[in-house]
Formats: structure tokens, sequence, C-alpha cells
């Protein structure tokens, strides 16, 4: 197994049996579909980057539609397909075990694309040319991004993301890409700080808490480079975040 291989394996197993692999929040999430009015009935959907499934389950709950759960880990998408049991949403709930940015789905066959702090893997502006094609007519996406807030970044956090993510950029930046790819910007809010607390660092700190001890040197690499992360946000959380874009395809 590779080196890379390797992190990715310990970076899931990290995450494992988290309700939610990054900061996110069910209340939020609903806030933010209030503000949609232009879906059908019942539409389709695709939760790209899914995760164990917490954006799914939301989704597929709130439509009563079926939702098409995209993530390349097996592991998570065994967690998403077991918790939608628990709820009895089995039947709404399709899992696609695949490289998000190659997507062989149908032109236009989706009405909500959903996807909660993955596009990165691409890019915002990879993710957004990827999928512009999948997206019906009007359809609306809803995507939320690591952004800087402002164009005025402390040297700290920009040496941390010019290492981690060199493509992040402002909001405005970020609309501009979306405007390229043939998205029009409905709106753009930024997800409360609370939300990475309470939904996500608090519940992975216990996970690091159990997995400190190991043996293994990248695991613990993870944990180091999770720790850093933590700090930084802990510190300098007004100056970048995740912005969730509402955006109807053009």
């Amino acid at each position: 197994m590779e080196e890379q291989e390797k992190y990715i394996q310990a970076l899931i197993k990290l995450h494992l049996g988290l309700e939610r692999q990054g900061p996110g929040d069910t209340n939020y999430s609903n806030h933010i579909l209030s503000l949609i009015t232009e879906l059908p009935q019942n539409p389709r959907i695709a939760d790209i980057g899914c995760g164990a499934g917490a954006g799914t389950l939301f989704l597929a709950d709130r439509f009563k539609s079926k939702v098409r759960a995209v993530d390349f880990s097996r592991e998570f998408l065994d967690e998403l397909s077991n918790r939608a049991k628990q709820r009895e949403l089995e039947h709404l709930v399709e899992t696609v075990e695949c490289d998000m940015g190659s997507l062989d789905w149908e032109a236009e066959t989706i009405d909500l694309l959903w996807s909660e702090g993955a596009a990165y893997n691409l890019t915002f502006e990879g993710a957004l040319k990827a999928w512009r094609p999948l997206m019906a007519t009007d359809g609306i996406a809803v995507i939320s991004e690591i952004s800087y807030f402002t164009s005025e970044v402390p040297e700290p956090v920009r040496a941390y993301w010019q290492n981690a993510y060199p493509a992040i950029g402002t909001e405005s930046e970020n609309s501009v890409h979306a405007n390229k790819s043939g998205f029009e910007i409905l709106g753009i809010h930024r997800l409360p700080s609370k939300a990475w607390w309470d939904n996500y660092y608090e519940p992975l700190r216990e996970n690091m808490n159990t997995l400190k001890h190991s043996k293994d040197s990248i695991m613990q690499s993870v944990i180091n480079e999770t720790e850093e992360e933590m700090k930084l946000f802990e510190e300098y959380e007004k100056y970048y975040g995740y912005s969730f874009y509402i955006m109807k395809a053009v």
C-alpha cells in the first residue's frame, strides 16, 4: 500500500462512527433549503461526497425523494446504508461508490445537487465544471466550500491553507468561478463556527483520544495535523470557514 493510500485509510479510520466527516449542521441545512423556492415537488437529488450520509439522510427525510449518495469510501457508504435502515429510509437512498469527478450519469438529471465540504477534492472550480452537465435546466446546486471571508488574511492562515489547499479562494473569487461554469449565484451563507465545534471537532476529538496511542506513524501524523487544524480555526475563525453557495444552473 502506497503512502498516500495509507494516509487516506488512516483519515477514514479516524472519522468512522462519526455522524459527520466535516463541519455542518442539520438546522442550518434546513435554513438553507428554506431559502430555495425553485425546486420541483419531487426533485431528483444527488449528495456528492456524502461521507457517512448526514446530508443524504436529511435530504431523503425532508423531500421523501430518492437521493443518489456518492462517495469513494465503501466504509462510509456502509455506515450510511446502516443508518438509512435504522431510520427506515433505505428505499430512498442509492449509494454510489466512485470518483466524484467522473460521474457517468445522464446529462441534465439532477434537480438538486448537494455537496458539503467535498468539492475541494476537485477544487471548487473543478467540481463546478465536472458537475454542471448533470444539472437539469434551472437546477439548484448547494455546495459548501472552505473560503476566505476577506482578502486580508493573516499570514499563519494563508501559510496553512497554501499548503493544505492552494486553490482556496474568497467568496467573490468563487462567485466568479461559478459564473464562468454556468451557474448563477443565488446566495452565499456562512456556516456558524459553533457547527464546527459541536458537530465535528468535538466528536472527532473523542476518536482522536481513542487512537492517540496507536503505534501507526501515519495515524499519528493525521492526528497531529488535525490538532493543528483545530488550533488554527480556534484562533482565526473570523477569517475563513465554510460558505454555502446556493447556485442555479443557467
